[in-house]
């Protein structure tokens, strides 16, 4: 199995600094690359980062607040440019197909691949799927989770031999779960193959404040990437806005049993986020903080 890989292209929160870009986070799953949210400056990002455009399977908006949505016009205008002729589906709340069709009507732009906005839906991959709820912001966001299909066992080659199973294609059929004859006398794959191993399972939510929905789409997560915009000093602004405290973040991780937390969406404000991280690790101590470009591999479960 490949290595599974989150790439950071937007970090900041409603506007870019000099160091973020905003919203946007790139998912390679095994060669599928899956995009996440597209503010404005997104593509520029994407050049400098190892991310094939080629291999992009979807994308995913969270909600239509301009610093998370855009880029997507841009982005899909250089796509046709460079010739991609496969269907895209883009998934997103209501309004979302109302946007594209705004964009690229109005800036006289007709992609030569079907753009297929699906609002509200679930997109099922090859050998994953994304599901979404929605969570609770100040308009109608959704929060998603990726989750893999479960892998095969692991095969027993010492066993199989012992059995008498010959190398080459009788050993492909048993990892494939079906059972086999050698010799008059039928192998069967629980035999030599152990109990399936579940796939990875990732949540993505922004903006939100903490809630319930977060935390089922969060639910035993390898990794839960989630919006910190603000310190525990701004708890009551963070309420008021919509959004969640490094704090909140962090307790979000722990109810759901998640693995890793990596908190993004910071305020403009902080030059610095290591304190919200220290404030979030008090809490949930596998914590780190996303950057432009900063790159979290994702292992498979044991």
């Amino acid at each position: 199995m490949q290595t599974t890989r989150v790439i950071f292209l937007g970090t900041s929160s409603a506007t870019p600094s000099r160091e973020r870009n905003v919203s946007s986070l790139a998912m390679i799953l095994d060669g599928h690359v899956l995009l996440f949210d597209c503010g404005e400056g997104t593509q520029h990002q994407l050049l400098r980062a190892p991310v094939r455009l080629g291999s992009l399977d979807a994308i995913f908006i969270s909600h239509l607040h301009g610093d998370h949505v855009y880029g997507l016009p841009g982005l899909l205008a250089t796509l046709s440019l460079n010739g991609r002729t496969a269907p895209l589906p883009i998934y997103g709340p209501i309004g979302l197909g109302a946007f594209v069709e705004a964009t690229l009507t109005t800036s006289y732009h007709h992609p030569f691949f079907d753009v297929e906005v699906i609002e509200e839906g679930e997109h099922r991959g090859d050998r994953y799927s994304v599901t979404n709820a929605p969570l609770a912001h100040s308009i109608p966001v959704l929060g998603y989770r990726v989750t893999e299909d479960d892998r095969p066992g692991r095969f027993d080659v010492a066993r199989a031999r012992a059995l008498g199973v010959p190398e080459g294609p009788l050993f492909g059929r048993l990892q494939a779960g079906e059972d086999v004859t050698v010799d008059g006398r039928v192998i069967r794959a629980s035999d030599v193959v152990g109990p399936s191993r579940r796939g990875r399972r990732i949540a993505y939510c922004t903006d939100t404040r903490p809630c319930d929905a977060a935390v089922e789409l969060a639910r035993e997560a390898d990794l839960l990437i989630h919006e910190s915009t603000y310190g525990s000093e701004l708890a009551t602004e963070a309420h008021e806005r919509f959004h969640s405290t490094s704090v909140e973040a962090a307790r979000v991780a722990v109810a759901s049993g998640a693995q890793h937390l990596v908190l993004t969406h910071f305020s403009t404000r902080y030059t610095d986020v290591t304190p919200l991280v220290e404030e979030a690790r008090g809490v949930f101590p596998n914590t780190d903080a996303a950057a432009d470009f900063a790159c979290f591999d994702v292992p498979p479960p044991l």
